[in-house]
């Protein structure tokens, strides 16, 4: 017997709540036999002109309509929040975890069976898979894509990369700034996401590796009209998903979160994974922890794109993309099930390489090992990370005094002052960018290399953060300290002229104190007063987990399957 559907509580009942449901709805000119009990499939879109990212996101839309309706569904599109991580103050992560809230409240207020959630920009893609996990119906995601590549005096540029790389030269006076200014327009030409394997195209190829989106997904330019097609296949086959009674948590698994993090080594992908896929898991009720990421830790980097590498998302997609990848990893990787209903294994069916420089071989390989690396000691008991395949290898092990900078507004007055006692050995300390601290925990890690020793011909340092950093970044950073300092964090304590060492290879951070020392620096210790007194950001600093946790809000963590039962009149 076919189990009946969710919606029939909404559209099925020849009552009073039934004729309102139904009636208001057919004032959109819906006839009567879309509420036949066929599968209602609610399509969560994040599109905004505010968030150029996902621009393309309203065309996609009536893609997944077209599949929808052949597959014998109802569509019906909502919107909710869509965090434009470019234009934000003062960060798109403080809104992540309201952005799930409203992905989650959606769908179970509304009478759907099933959801396709349309999301690209760094923090829709978690925000929604957080809030969707929270209800636990039959979801697929269809990403929006990659721009293509960015154009600039005939060569590729990349979102992002090319930023941070730029400014630097300008502040090195080796880059006019009539010159950077042209390279803007040049850097943006299609609708898309960051065509870098920034945070968006990282947490695309990971929904991929997970089987969270049908193959191809991650890397299909956005403006490719393969990507409408994907859109169409992905509105045919949630209405299969609904008949098989596929939902989220039987895809996201344990084994399925493994074959991301072993994915994310092998794009090189971003450290804000780690952040992201720790609150997904919280929501799953998958007990997965900083070391897990560890798992990751001696995978090859295969994928030759930005920060990296040197290629971009279009030529990943040329070269084959994510079916590629998961074929040379195929040894590797756990069993799953996908939305395909069959192992992830299927993904790399018949994947064909074409370019051999842009997704390598396992036995020609970027880099041998290239997964995130987790730090533990003095400075960060809980755990802190790097990204190796981004940094100078002479730098993972290195020893310092620290310079440091007590929040973002001194080092933004003091980062190029002549004056600054820094060498390229120093190790700069950026307190107060944590989930309390900003509040939302920035993209402000990869801290500016200080100009004096930018015209010096210096191009990094050891820098050590409570903050994340952009997926486009790069540089030997030490990220997402917890405790962070605004929480009591021993990073809070560390003083400028401390001693640091880094051991990359033997996961340690440090400085060089005693703990008779650091007890009475805490005793001294005054925590800044909260920035927000009221609305969401009040309740965000109150509530938010540290970085090793997810950074998810406390009373979020978990999921509500139980129905609605209650009615509106």
């Amino acid at each position: 017997m076919t189990k009946e559907k969710r919606n029939r509580a909404w559209y099925g009942k020849n009552d009073r709540d039934g004729f309102i449901h139904r009636s208001w709805m057919k004032n959109q000119g819906f006839p009567d036999h879309a509420f036949d009990g066929r599968p209602i499939i609610g399509i969560c879109n994040t599109w905004s002109e505010l968030t150029p990212c996902n621009s393309g996101l309203r065309d996609l839309a009536e893609g997944v309509k077209r599949g929808v309706w052949e597959a014998g569904g109802f569509p019906v599109e909502f919107p909710v929040m869509s965090l434009g991580e470019t234009q934000m103050k003062p960060t798109a992560m403080l809104f992540r975890n309201l952005l799930a809230m409203d992905v989650e409240e959606s769908i179970r207020a509304y009478g759907i069976d099933g959801v396709v959630l349309l999301g690209g920009c760094d923090k829709t893609t978690p925000g929604q898979l957080m809030g969707a996990a929270s209800v636990d119906l039959p979801t697929i995601v269809v990403s929006s894509g990659p721009m293509l590549n960015g154009k600039w005096k005939g060569k590729d540029i990349g979102s992002g990369t090319d930023v941070w790389k730029f400014s630097e030269d300008v502040r090195a006076g080796e880059m006019t700034l009539q010159d950077f200014m042209a390279a803007e327009s040049g850097m943006s030409r299609s609708k898309g996401v960051c065509m870098t394997m920034g945070t968006a195209s990282t947490m695309a190829s990971v929904v991929e590796a997970m089987g969270m989106s049908l193959p191809t997904n991650a890397a299909l330019p956005a403006v490719d009209a393969r990507r409408m097609a994907l859109a169409h296949l992905t509105g045919k086959r949630i209405v299969e998903m609904v008949e098989e009674d596929i939902k989220l948590s039987q895809v996201v698994t344990r084994a399925s979160i493994e074959n991301a993090i072993l994915a994310n080594a092998a794009v090189g992908g971003s450290t804000n994974a780690v952040i992201h896929l720790l609150a997904i898991a919280g929501r799953v009720g998958i007990d997965l922890t900083l070391d897990d990421f560890e798992l990751g830790s001696d995978i090859p980097l295969l994928v030759n794109c930005m920060p990296s590498g040197k290629y971009l998302m279009e030529d990943f997609c040329y070269a084959g993309g994510m079916p590629v990848v998961l074929s040379h990893l195929r040894d590797k990787l756990r069993p799953a099930q996908t939305v395909m209903g069959g192992d992830i294994l299927a993904y790399a069916e018949g994947a064909e390489c074409y370019n051999e420089d842009v997704i390598r071989p396992l036995d020609n390989p970027l880099r041998p090992a290239a997964g995130l690396k987790v730090l533990r000691g003095n400075i960060a008991p809980n755990g802190a990370i790097v990204k190796p395949s981004a940094a100078t290898d002479a730098l993972l092990e290195h020893e310092g005094d620290a310079y440091v900078f007590e929040n973002i507004e001194d080092m933004k007055a003091n980062i190029d002052r002549e004056d600054l006692p820094v060498t390229a050995d120093t190790v700069l300390v950026l307190k107060g960018c944590g989930p309390k601290g900003y509040p939302g925990m920035p993209e402000v890690g990869n801290m500016p290399i200080p100009a004096r020793l930018v015209k010096e011909g210096v191009r990094d340092m050891v820098r050590v953060s409570d903050a994340r950093m952009s997926g486009t970044a790069y540089g030997t950073v030490i990220l997402h300290v917890s405790p962070e300092s605004n929480a009591g964090g021993n990073l809070g304590l560390v003083q400028t002229g401390d001693r640091i060492r880094l051991s990359v290879g033997q996961g340690r951070l440090d400085v060089l104190v005693s703990d008779e020392v650091l007890a009475q620096r805490r005793a001294a210790w005054v925590p800044e007063p909260p920035r927000y007194d009221r609305g969401y950001a009040k309740l965000y600093t109150e509530t938010v987990l540290q970085a090793d946790k997810g950074a998810d809000l406390d009373f979020l963590v978990g999921k509500d399957t139980r129905p609605v039962t209650r009615e509106s009149h």
